[in-house]
Order: structure tokens, then sequence, then C-alpha cells
């Protein structure tokens, strides 16, 4: 046993939920953001503004009869599974060898898990990574021998479990979607709630969203819940943290606030109970979609990405005709969801907290 385990340590191979489900994750996330989300908002500005370079095909693909092409946005969307799958290697600390094999890897095991891809990717990408670590510089041909053994470890895996683990994220998205179209005042706080908290702590609420493929109105209120969590923390502690503070959470990331959550749990109260209400209003009043890119669900107003999400999902709706028209109505909703509703219930019930000591002067200040 003390041989494994030293075999482990030389091989930095550490079996710990911090690795896999914070650091792989995240990289994961910034995996889709750079390729899939990117590729999205290009299209979506070259659709919007008639530029050319962005909406007419960049490169043309023949496989016998078969004739594929591209944009520029659409490429980006295309290296969503190599993204990914380096992204958590790169998180995994893999050796250059076996980081570069996982772009087979990625790419395969997304194609097969079809709708359901990024989170077949999650698991596949790991054990391939893991086992690559194992193997790399074991041999005098180690050029040679990790590559394949990496590529054919996480191909052969992916065959075995990328279509199984696509078509239950998918089935389980669907439930979600399902139950928030059927009681969308109970799940519009759930999701919200939930979603908007997962953004706050150190994982990835985009790469939830994405795994499990939430659009809809289940979508609109994880862009709630993530919105109220981030400019909900910039406004609460703006005292604390000015305009910097303002713009590196609102803008950002409400993550930054994890220290401080650790030190007083209590300051994660009022962000939370107004992604509570945001949930609802969203889901029941405004009726607030998100079927722009999965992704987007979770990611708020980070780079005003959920915001650039929803209407992207508009302009897809209104050109497939399940849309008539992108109304005023649409664009109030959005707007209070995204930024007033969370800026002053936020403020708001933060107001009795410090009255009573749960928030004191400085318990949301930031090293920015």
């Amino acid at each position: 046993m003390e041989k494994v385990r030293a075999f482990l340590a030389r091989k930095n191979i550490t079996f710990s939920a911090k690795r896999y489900f914070i650091d792989a994750m995240s990289a994961m996330a910034q995996g889709l953001f750079c390729t899939l989300l990117v590729g999205t908002i290009l299209d979506t500005i070259g659709k919007q503004f008639g530029i050319g370079f962005l909406t007419n095909a960049f490169l043309t693909i023949k496989q016998g009869d078969l004739v594929l092409s591209y944009t520029i946005g659409g490429l980006c969307s295309l290296m969503v599974g190599p993204a990914m799958a380096v992204a958590i290697g790169y998180a995994l600390q893999a050796p250059p060898l076996v980081l570069f094999s996982l772009i087979t890897v990625g790419f395969a095991t997304n194609v097969l898990g079809g709708a359901g891809g990024p989170l077949a990717v999650f698991f596949v990408a790991i054990l391939a990574a893991e086992v690559g670590k194992a193997i790399s510089k074991e041999t005098k041909v180690d050029i040679l021998v990790t590559p394949v053994v990496t590529i054919l470890a996480g191909i052969g895996f992916a065959a075995l479990v990328a279509r199984p683990i696509g078509t239950a994220a998918i089935s389980v998205g669907k439930a979600i979607m399902w139950a928030t179209e059927l009681q969308p005042f109970f799940m519009g706080i759930l999701v919200s709630v939930i979603i908007g908290v997962a953004l706050t702590l150190p994982i990835s609420s985009a790469a939830i969203c994405a795994s499990l493929g939430l659009t809809g109105l289940a979508g609109g209120a994880a862009v709630a819940g993530c919105c109220a969590q981030m400019v909900g923390f910039a406004v609460m502690s703006f005292r604390e943290n000015r305009w910097g503070g303002l713009v590196a959470q609102g803008i950002g990331t409400s993550m930054l606030q994890m220290g401080n959550i650790v030190r007083n749990i209590r300051i994660w109260i009022p962000p939370t109970l107004a992604a509570a209400v945001t949930g609802p209003v969203a889901t029941c009043l405004f009726r607030l979609e998100m079927n722009g890119s999965p992704v987007s669900s979770g990611m708020g107003t980070c780079g005003l990405v959920g915001q650039i999400g929803v209407y992207t999902g508009w302009v897809n709706d209104v050109a497939s005709g399940a849309k008539a028209a992108v109304t005023g109505f649409d664009w109030l909703g959005l707007l209070l969801i995204s930024f007033v509703l969370p800026a002053l219930l936020t403020w708001l019930f933060a107001i009795p907290l410090r009255k009573w000591g749960w928030i004191k002067d400085g318990d949301l200040k930031l090293d920015l």
C-alpha cells in the first residue's frame, strides 16, 4: 500500500473532491466559455450587425457528398470538447504529452455524449488524464507510449460511458425544465437559489448548467439566481469595496466573497434571499426564458454573458417563429431581474442584519 501511495504522490495523482469537483470543473467552465460561448457571441454579433466575416462560411469541409460549412463562431463551438478536456487536464497538472492527447479524447467524448456531452467530457477527461499521468515517463519511448495510452484509455472509456452519461444528464435537465414549467413558482425559487449559490461557491455553475442543458424557464431562473448573487454582493459591499468591488463582483464573480463567507456565513443571507425572490418573479411574472447556449444560464452578469444568452435566445426564437417579437416587457423583465431587483432586494435584506450585528463593517471587505 505504501508503494502505491508513493507512486501516486510521485505522479501527482490526488483523489480529492477539491481537485476534481472544484479545480477541474472550474477549468472546464473556462474551456466552455472560450469556445461554445465565445462562438455564440460572435455569431450573434455577426447576425445583428451584418458583419460579413462573422456570418460568412470561414471553412468548408467535404466528406463524400456531405458538405459542412462553419463560420468563425461555428468553429469555436465545434472545438468545445477538446477545449474542455485540455482545460481539465491543465487543472489536474497533466504533463504536455497527456495534455495534448486529451484533444482527441475531448472531441470524441463530446460527440458521443450528444447534448449531455459536457458532463461526459468531465468524467472521461479526468480518467484519461490520470491514466496518462500514471504512465508518463515510465518508459524509454514515452513520446509514443503516453499519447497512445492516454487516447486509448479515454476513447475506450468514452465508448462505454459517454452516451449513458450524456443521456442521464439531459434527462435530469429536462426533468428540471419540465418541473419549472409545471410549478414555476416553487421551482423558480429552487433553481434560482441553488444555481446562484453554486456560482458563489468555488465550483462552476456554468459547467453545471451546460452539463444539464438547462434552458427555457429553468434557465431564466438560473440567470436570476446568478445575478442576485453577483449584483447583490457588489451592491451590499459597496461601502467597503467602492467602485472597484462593484465592477469586480458585479461583472466578474461573487466567488471573491468566499473567504468572507467562511468567516461569517451570515453575509450570504441577503443575496440568497434576493435570489429566492427574483427566481419566481422571472418565471411567473416575466416568463423569462434563457434559450441561448445552456452555459449562459450559469454565468449571471459575468461579462454580461447571461444577458447576451437571453438576447440570443430571443433572436433565435423570433427567427424560428416560436416568438413573435422582442417586446418592451421582455427588456423590462431582463433589466429588473438582472440588475435592479438584485441590487435593491439585497440592500434591503442586509439592513436588519446590520442592525442586529449579524453583518459588521469590514465583513465584506475584499483585498482588491
